[in-house]
């Protein structure tokens, strides 16, 4: 579900260069010349000190909540399918200890390194690629978006990308990247059918994806969980597009993309006939309604970052972040 937000007001400074261009092209008018929209024109996301800002933002508001399981403190902070699985975790989180996270440990980032592409239109947004004190050696890639100049950016994909496996971007004179269009032809795979493509994938199989922990592997996981003794597991795969959902993409050096995108699961566990599912940890416990009898239903949101070459050729899931959102008993 797509989440509104309150508005925050931003600093005026950092957003500076963006208002004057916007201005510069409103005011057209009062001469009688063409009038250039500015949300039409061609500008970088975000100013490399406002991207800077965002991060620290984010990541002092993230250890707020997380040491405090409280997801209002965050909340301006995350949207989509991030939003989803960070609220439900703290969530769970806030009901099993109302007293706050006794683990926790504050997230450090650094080695920051800021993608930003120059483009048109809304959402404007940008990528981080750094480096964390959790999740191993593994780089942080945090996609921050914003819809109008009134907004905060705020954090809709986060992924944990094994090192050296980031591509290198392409980058005009300035040093902006390239937005790829989710309607983009020239790729193995249009990054707006992405998602969709990866529900049929995991459902069905096929060639469009190129083996790995979050493809092969992964289905035949499921595949080995579905009939266990007792017990039977049925999957569902959904994608997720529209609004805070929609896929983001970067061009490449070689030509290709490196496209975030989301998509929703469902878990049912059936148990036979005179038998229990097996009782749930406390935190799917904490985010289920019903009485657990013969059957449990778990939602899930991923988060998928995903290199997608030029022409022809398999798309590679490079991360996958996955929680629990909900779940149901019967």
């Amino acid at each position: 579900m797509s989440r509104d937000r309150d508005p925050r007001t931003l600093r005026r400074p950092a957003r500076s260069a963006l208002i004057a261009a916007s201005a510069t092209a409103l005011s057209l008018t009062a001469s009688g010349c063409v009038v250039v929209h500015g949300e039409r024109e061609i500008l970088p996301s975000t100013t490399r000190a406002e991207a800077a800002k965002a991060l620290q933002e984010f990541t002092a508001a993230y250890n707020e909540a997380d040491k405090a399981y409280d997801g209002a403190l965050d909340a301006d902070h995350t949207t989509g399918g991030l939003a989803d699985i960070d609220s439900a975790r703290l969530k769970a989180g806030k009901a099993n200890n109302p007293d706050g996270n006794p683990n926790h440990t504050p997230l450090t980032l650094t080695d920051a390194k800021f993608t930003i592409p120059k483009k048109a239109g809304w959402p404007r947004w940008f990528v981080v690629d750094a480096a964390g004190n959790k999740g191993g050696t593994a780089r942080w890639l945090l996609v921050f978006t914003r819809s109008s100049l009134d907004d905060p950016f705020q954090v809709a994909y986060l992924t944990l990308v094994a090192p050296g496996k980031v591509p290198q971007f392409k980058k005009d004179a300035d040093g902006w990247a390239e937005s790829v269009p989710v309607t983009s032809t020239g790729l193995a795979t249009d990054p707006g059918d992405l998602s969709s493509a990866y529900a049929t994938y995991l459902k069905s199989g096929g060639a469009a994806f190129a083996d790995g922990a979050h493809t092969s592997q992964w289905r035949a996981q499921r595949e080995k969980n579905g009939k266990k003794p007792g017990m039977v597991t049925q999957y569902i795969d959904e994608p997720l597009t529209n609004g805070d959902y929609a896929p983001l993409g970067l061009r490449t050096t070689d030509g290709g993309a490196l496209v975030f995108f989301t998509t929703r699961h469902y878990e049912k566990q059936t148990a036979y006939a005179g038998t229990s599912v097996p009782t749930p940890n406390k935190d799917v416990l904490a985010l289920t309604k019903g009485e657990i009898k013969q059957s449990l239903t778990m939602e899930f949101v991923s988060n998928e970052v995903a290199l997608d070459p030029e022409g022809q050729g398999k798309v590679t899931i490079l991360g996958r972040i996955q929680g629990m959102t909900s779940a149901e008993g019967s």
